[in-house]
C-alpha cells in the first residue's frame, strides 16, 4: 500500500475541462486566444534563418530574462525601460511570482468578478481579505464611480483586474482606465493589470499598458493570446524593479529562467508583433461580424453582450436561464454539444456564470463557422424537443 500523503486540491474548472475534452477533430469555439501559428510561419514572418538558430549556445539564461527579449518587450510595453521587465514561463508564472511576493496575510485586495483563476487564487491563498468588483459595475467603458469609491479605499493593498475581460470581452474606455488608475493612485493601492488580449480592441482604441508609466503598477502580458504562440510558453511582467528582484528567491527554487532558444524566437516575434497580431486580429474581426449576425438569428435561444475587446464572449442560454438551472446543467449542455456535434465550449462554471459558456471567435474561419453551425443545430433541436 502506498505511503504517499498527498495534499488534495480541486483543479481549476477551466484547465480540467480542457484536459478532459480538448482533442483532435473538434471545432474548438471556446478559446480566448487566436489560432496558433506554425513554426514555419513564424520563421518566415519574423525572419528567423536557420543560421540564427544554429548560433544559439544552449547555456543558462538569467533570472529576469535575456537582454534581447527584455528590451523587445520594454520597447513595446514599458517605454524602453528593460529594468521593469521580467520574462517568464507564460504569464501564469509572472502572476505566481509577483502576487506571491507582493501579497501578505490580512491585506485587503479587490479582485474583479469572474477573473482568470490564477489571479483570484493567489490573494486567497495568501490569506488576504478579498473584496469583489462586480461585473455589473463595468458599463459603457467605465467602472461605476460609486463602486470605485466604495471598494478601493485607503489601505487597499492591490486591485486586480483583467481588461479586455476574459471571458465576457468587456473592457474600459481610455477615460475608464484613467479613472481607475487615478483612484488606485489616490488610495495607495497597487494596480495589478492583466492585459492578455489588450491589443485586439473593437469598441475603443487599444488601451495602453498602465505599467509603462512607472509607479507601483504591475501588468502582465503573454504570447499565448493575440500573438498566436501559446506553445511558446512565454509571458512577462512589467513592474517596479524592486518587486522583480524580490521574486528571484522563489524563481531560484522553481524554474530559474527560460531557454535561450525560446528567448530568441520570442524576441523576433515581439519585434514583429504588428505583423503577427494584425493578421489574427483581422480574422477575429471577420469572425465577430459573422457571430453578431448569428446571435441576431438566434436571439430567441441565446442572449449576449457584444464583446468590446479580445476574442471571446459570454453568451447566456435562455433555456438554462429560464429554468434557473444549477451549475451542473451548463456542463451537461456543453458535454452534449461536444458529443453530438464535436463542438467545444467552456461552461460558465469556470467563471462563476451558471447559465452561459465561453465562446471564442479567434480561430480559423472555416472551423469557427462549422462550430457555430453545430451549435445552431443543437440549440434548435433542443428547442423543438421542448
Amino acid at each position: 500500500m502506498s505511503s504517499l500523503r498527498l495534499r488534495r486540491e480541486d483543479p481549476p474548472v477551466l484547465e480540467e475541462w480542457y484536459r478532459r475534452h480538448l482533442g483532435p477533430d473538434i471545432h474548438d469555439i471556446s478559446s480566448s486566444g487566436v489560432h496558433p501559428y506554425s513554426f514555419a510561419e513564424i520563421r518566415d514572418l519574423c525572419s528567423i534563418p536557420a543560421a540564427d538558430l544554429d548560433e544559439i549556445v544552449m547555456d543558462d539564461s538569467v533570472s529576469q530574462g535575456g537582454a534581447g527579449i527584455r528590451q523587445a518587450i520594454a520597447d513595446r510595453y514599458a517605454r524602453g525601460d528593460a529594468r521593469r521587465v521580467m520574462v517568464t514561463h507564460g504569464s501564469s508564472e509572472a502572476i505566481a511570482l509577483t502576487l506571491t511576493t507582493l501579497l501578505h496575510p490580512g491585506d485587503r485586495v479587490v479582485v474583479q468578478e469572474g477573473i482568470y483563476h490564477s489571479l483570484g487564487h493567489y490573494p486567497r491563498a495568501a490569506g488576504c481579505e478579498v473584496a469583489e468588483l462586480p461585473a455589473a459595475a463595468v458599463r459603457d467603458g467605465e467602472i461605476d464611480p460609486d463602486v470605485l469609491e466604495r471598494l478601493i479605499t485607503p489601505g487597499t493593498a492591490a486591485v486586480i483586474v483583467n481588461f479586455p475581460h476574459n471571458p465576457s470581452g468587456l473592457t474600459l474606455s481610455p477615460q475608464g482606465l484613467t479613472a481607475l488608475t487615478e483612484r488606485t493612485a489616490a488610495t495607495g493601492a497597487v494596480l495589478v493589470w492583466d492585459a492578455a488580449t489588450a491589443e485586439i480592441a473593437h469598441r475603443w482604441e487599444a488601451l495602453p499598458d498602465p505599467g509603462a508609466v512607472g509607479g507601483g503598477t504591475v501588468s502582465y502580458g503573454t504570447f499565448s493570446k493575440t500573438f498566436g504562440l501559446p506553445g511558446l510558453r512565454v509571458g512577462w511582467a512589467v513592474a517596479p524593479p524592486e518587486l522583480l528582484t524580490a521574486t528571484f528567491p522563489l524563481r531560484d527554487r522553481t524554474t530559474l529562467f527560460l531557454s535561450p532558444l525560446v528567448e530568441l524566437v520570442a524576441e523576433r516575434a515581439m519585434r514583429n508583433a504588428d505583423v503577427l497580431i494584425g493578421a489574427r486580429a483581422a480574422e477575429a474581426r471577420r469572425n465577430l461580424a459573422y457571430l453578431t449576425d448569428w446571435m441576431a438569428e438566434h436571439q430567441d435561444l441565446v442572449r449576449w453582450t457584444p464583446p468590446e475587446g479580445g476574442v471571446c464572449a459570454l453568451p447566456v442560454f435562455r433555456e438554462l436561464e429560464r429554468a434557473a438551472a444549477g451549475p451542473a446543467a451548463v456542463e451537461r449542455f456543453c458535454l452534449e454539444l461536444l458529443s453530438r456535434h464535436r463542438t467545444l465550449l467552456v461552461p460558465g462554471t469556470a467563471f462563476g456564470v451558471p447559465h452561459g459558456a465561453r465562446l471564442g471567435f479567434g480561430g480559423p474561419e472555416v472551423s469557427f463557422r462549422a462550430g457555430l453551425t453545430g451549435l445552431s443545430e443543437f440549440l434548435r433541436t433542443r428547442g423543438a424537443a421542448r
